[in-house]
This record gives C-alpha cells, structure tokens and sequence, in this order.
C-alpha cells in the first residue's frame, strides 16, 4: 500500500512538514548506493527513509544531549556495572512493557541487559491491556484475512510488508508466550478461547479475561527477575539520549537517568539501546493510558535526531468508563480513564445514547464491530448533536455467567461505584488510547540512528497505517520486539566503548541549588501548564479537527511553551537542570507540537485523522507524514530548545 523503491535505484515519494504545519510532497532518487536488504525484498517506505545516505538528510549539532562528532569510541570494556553513577552493559532496554521485557529476555543470551523503567516494572500500558493479541491461530482463519483487515483498518496507509510480516511471524510469537508460562482462556473444547473485536472478520484475539495485558506482565517479569543476565533499574526515569556523530552518521551509546528516589543521575553505557517507552496519552487530559505515558520515548528521539513518523493518527478508544454516569461517583479523579475492553463490543455489546436508540448501525453498516475510529467518530457524533456527556454500552441481555467469566475485572471495577454490568448498561465516552505514529522504524526495528531501535508503541512500523485494527498492538511488539535482537547483537559485537566515554556528555543537574521555595512555585507553575497544554489538545486536537482550530492549537501551545520556559529561567531554572515533572513537561510539549503539525500537514480525513476541511479520502495524500531532523538555528536557551523550529533537508 506504500510507495516501494527497488533495492539499488529508484524514486521515494513521501510528505515532509515542519513544525509550522508547511507541507510538501517530496521525490528522493535512490541510485546505486548501498542499502541493507530487508528480507531479500524491495524497500518500502518505512525501511529507506531510515536510511539516512538515501535521503542525505543534514545533520547537525546540539549541546543537549551532546552529540561528539568525529569521536568515535574504541576500547572494548567488560560489560558490567561500574559505579552507582555510571553504568556499563552490552544492552540498554527503556521500558518494561512487552516490547522491553520480550527483547531484553531474547538478547539476555548474548550479554548484559539493563532494563531501565520509569516506575514500577509492571507500570506500563502492556499491564493495562484488556483485550488481548490478536493471532491467526483457527484453521478458518488465515494470514491474508488478517493482513486485509489490518490494511483495510489503517485505511490503506499500512506498510503492506510491515503487515505481512506481523501477521505471519504472530502466532509463533504468541505460542512463545504460552511456552513462557502465560495462561489464555480455553473454550470446554481445550482449544484456546479466541473473541472477535471491532475490524476483524474472525475470532483471532487470545485474551486472559479482560486482563491480558497483566497476565503477559506477569509471565514476562517472572522470567526477566530469574534471568541473571538481566538488571532492572526502577524509577529511573529516561532524560535524553546520548549520541555520538562521525560525519553524517550518529550512533546512539546510552541514556541519562534520573533515579526518581534517590534524585541522583545515572548513565547508562550501552552498545545497543532499545526504546520500547510506550506512547504519548497524557498529551490530552483524559487517557486510558498510565500516568508514565508522557511521550518521553518519542521526544528524546526526536531530540537525537531520528527520523518520526505518522504523528496525526492518535486513537481514541471509543469505551472509557464515563464517571458521570456512574450511581456513585469516585471521590477523586483518576489518574487515567477505565477502559471498557472493545471486547465487550466484539461479544455482543450494544452502544445506545441516553434515549436508549441503538446509533451505530446509522453511521456503519458494521455497527458495533466497526473499526475504532468510526465508532469514536459516530459517538462524538452523538454527544454534540444531543449537548449530552456520555452514552451507554450495554451487554446485560448476554447470560450473567458469560459476562462475569469474560470481563471480571470490568464487572468488579463497576461494581465498586453500584454498577451491575449484569443488570445496566454501561457509561462510556471516548478517551485518548494508542499513538499510531512514533520513531520510524524498519522490518528490524532499525532507526535511522545507528545503535537505536525501537518496538511497541513507541515505534512507528507501517503496520497501524491511520488506524490500529483492536489488538494488533501488543502483537506488534512482540514481533518487532524479536526481529530487532539480531540487528541489536550484529551491533554489540561489533561495537566498543572507551573507559572514559562516559565523560564526553555533560552530565544534568538536580535543582537543590534552587531551595524548595523556588521548586515549588516552578512545579506548581508546571502542573498548571501541562492541565492547559492538555485542554487544549482536547478542545483542538481531538476526534474532529479542522485547520483553524490546529492553527489555533499551534499558536495556544507555543505561547504556554513560551509561558513556562520564561517562568522556569526567571526562577533560576538552568539548561543542564532536570526534575521529573520538567521532563515530562518538555516532553508533553515536543509530543504534543508533533501531533498538530503533523495534523496540519494532511489535507484530508484519513483513519484517525479526520477535518471538517478535507472530509473526503485523497489517492494524492496517501503518503505518510515524515519529520526530519531539525536545525540548532532558532535554539534558544530553554530547557526545550532541542524542540527546533526549521527542518534541514534537501
């Protein structure tokens, strides 16, 4: 479905946009140089523009992280634990969800592993999964019906080989998974238990309940605590990147981290690093997301230059429980939506607004098993017509016994606020979910950084297209998960560090010379901001768009950026300082520019991205939406100015 380039020579048609939301279609003539080969087959999109020689994308230098250019690093080190500061191992994974923890199991075999993690190991939107993975595990089901549905669900903007790949290496992924320990339902036949969800025209999703996610996170996490190969680093949160530049080429060699207890920065030396951090929801105010799904994967990435990738489509998942209308209300708000499993749907649940009229079969002649994006669409559709705050999903005419022995978590969870799924429907509203867009990344998980690579949400495959097919997520990752450990030990092998590498990057500073005064007005001034950054993506950049309103978005959050930065410098605030809650900021902030200009670069509705201003499908626009690396030119001394304005490319 993507524009191809034979191996050798050829033309790449692709979109590029800054961070103005200019766009314009671009045309790269690939002769006869040197490309790595994926899979002995043509390169699609998603593999050449990784390849920095093709498109001869200019690079430059930043101070932050520091890119050493014309060092290159020599002297083969052990690979072990050097210090409380610094830290030296042959593999460096940020995140613990099933991306993270399935690479670190695999390249465990080759050498040391440090997994670095934002909280908790288990804190991560893998362990928040209901659903399940979907897989072609029937004997009436097969590859090329999961690879039309996907295609058809990403609305034609799918990576075809990138499809192919992940739904042909799937079930032996998933029957690892089995090996390792995790329990999925069975029917009374023995067979595994597969549900359908909305997109799919067959039962292919192996599930646990309605707590997938959490049973992968358990399996996972009991092999990685008994694998003395591997090192887990909680509450370390990930800074940037520390990259090293020889000529047009950049290497990644590590990351910075702040131990968030301890408030000390730790480096981490790694001759191959995995981003597996998880997506971005936190850029809006109500998310299904966990609260460490600010986005930090992608900024650091961008900030060191890798190439991002299809930031417009943003699903929101049409179910979130709707605290309005609960019989009881929670006594505090929720750090992140409840999520209403698309398997409720998949198992005969029926969406009604307030009037208790069934709506979607008005809007798709699927009804309730539509894709995700229509079935948002059709409720947001709902609530402005009738000015109302949620509508109903209801699966109570299903046997009791079914819907407590498929969704018990979902049943206990409502049942808390005095709500009987057995009995009443359910109130659901639409809630930010999955970032189809993120790092681009080739058939190996590959950036265009040397010694970086990337899987689950973080990673922009090709394989969501402008719309995630329910489920095919957690398959991502473990399939890209798997594909980039062998690209990942090629790397280790063939790599060295010097001793004293870890001087080459001035290291961040904690803010104690600021005194909590100071602190504290800042991080209050900060929370603030983020609730306003957050509103406005809501009110802006939601399920519906048009151009004024992402211009409006564009202008609203460069004037909050600008707000705080000026804050932060007026309080004593310095470059080189970090503190958990300003990294996240600057990463909400990066995330969020992203997705507007991204946005504002596609002139028609496509999957997730749909505006009033371009309603229709355009063949023409059928590209993915490309950023570059940017220029230093218009940096400033903020603590955000790796967030460049001017993209350099030819």
């Amino acid at each position: 479905m993507a524009t191809c380039i034979p191996a050798g020579r050829g033309t790449l048609h692709y979109r590029v946009t800054d961070y103005k939301g200019r766009s314009r279609r671009r045309t790269a003539w690939v002769s006869d140089m040197p490309i790595k080969r994926c899979l002995q087959k043509d390169l699609s999109w998603s593999k050449a523009v990784s390849n920095s020689k093709v498109l001869q994308i200019h690079r430059c230098e930043f101070s932050e992280p520091q890119l050493c250019k014309n060092r290159k690093l020599f002297k083969v080190i052990s690979s072990c634990i050097k210090d409380s500061h610094t830290k030296y191992f042959d593999f460096s994974v940020i995140g613990s969800g099933i991306a993270g923890l399935g690479y670190a199991l695999e390249v465990a075999r080759y050498g040391t592993v440090a997994v670095i993690t934002k909280a908790e190991p288990h804190e991560c939107n893998t362990n928040y999964a209901q659903g399940g993975v979907s897989s072609v595990l029937c004997p009436s089901d097969s590859v090329e019906s999961h690879m039309k549905d996907t295609i058809v669900a990403g609305a034609y903007l799918c990576d075809e080989e990138s499809v192919r790949v992940v739904c042909t290496e799937g079930p032996e992924r998933v029957r690892e998974l089995i090996a390792m320990g995790a329990s999925f339902d069975h029917g009374e036949d023995g067979n595994l238990h597969l549900m359908r969800e909305g997109g799919h025209s067959h039962n292919r999703i192996v599930h646990a309940a309605d707590m997938t996610g959490k049973e992968i996170e358990r399996a996972l996490l009991k092999e990685v605590t008994s694998n003395p190969n591997i090192f887990v680093f909680e509450h370390h949160f990930a800074i940037d990147l520390l990259t090293c530049q020889n000529g047009s080429d950049i290497t990644c060699l590590g990351v910075d981290t702040l131990n968030t207890e301890t408030l000390e920065v730790v480096r981490f030396l790694s001759k191959a690093t995995l981003l597996a951090s998880g997506g971005a929801g936190h850029i809006y105010p109500k998310t299904t997301n966990p609260l460490v799904a600010t986005g930090d994967g992608i900024a650091m990435a961008h900030r060191a230059q890798a190439v991002i990738s299809n930031m417009e489509f943003v699903q929101f998942h049409p179910t979130a429980l709707a605290d309005e209308g609960l019989p009881m209300q929670p006594t505090k708000p929720r750090d992140n939506a409840f999520l209403i499993s698309e398997a409720v749907r998949g198992d005969g649940g029926i969406l009604y607004n307030l009037a208790m009229e069934r709506f979607m079969p008005l809007y798709d002649e699927r009804a309730e098993l539509a894709p995700r994006d229509v079935v948002a669409r059709s409720i947001d559709d709902q609530l402005k017509k009738r000015d109302e705050k949620y509508v109903l999903l209801d699966i109570s005419h299903k046997p009791k016994n079914q819907i407590l022995s498929h969704f018990p978590n979902i049943a206990s969870t409502c049942l808390q606020y005095g709500l009987d799924i057995t009995r009443h429907p359910i109130p659901v509203v639409p809630a930010a979910h999955y970032m189809c867009g993120g790092v681009h990344a080739g058939l190996l998980g590959e950036t265009n950084v040397k010694g970086l690579y990337v899987a689950g949400e973080v990673a922009c495959t090709g394989l969501h297209g402008a719309n995630r097919l329910a489920s095919n997520s957690l398959l991502e990752a473990l399939v890209f998960a798997r594909r980039a450990v062998q690209p990942s030990v090629d790397q280790m092998k063939s790599s060295s560090l010097d001793l004293t590498a870890s001087n080459l990057w001035p290291r961040p500073i904690v803010p104690f010379s600021l005194g909590s005064n100071a602190k504290d007005k800042i991080l209050s001034v900060t929370d603030e901001l983020r609730k306003e950054l957050q509103s406005v993506m809501f009110y802006y950049v939601g399920i519906v768009r048009s151009t004024m309103w992402l211009e409006t978005a564009e202008r609203k959050i460069g004037s909050l950026e600008a707000k705080w930065e000026e804050y932060l410098f007026r309080h004593g605030w310095k470059p080189t300082m970090v503190f958990p809650e300003i990294c996240e900021m600057r990463n909400l902030f990066c995330c969020a520019k992203l997705v507007v200009s991204s946005a504002l670069s596609r002139h028609e509705s496509r999957g997730l991205h749909y505006t009033i201003d371009f309603p229709n499908l355009e063949e023409s626009e059928r590209l993915p939406t490309i950023i570059f690396p940017s220029s230093p030119l218009n940096s400033t001394r903020s603590c955000s100015r790796l967030l460049q304005k001017q993209p350099m490319y030819q």
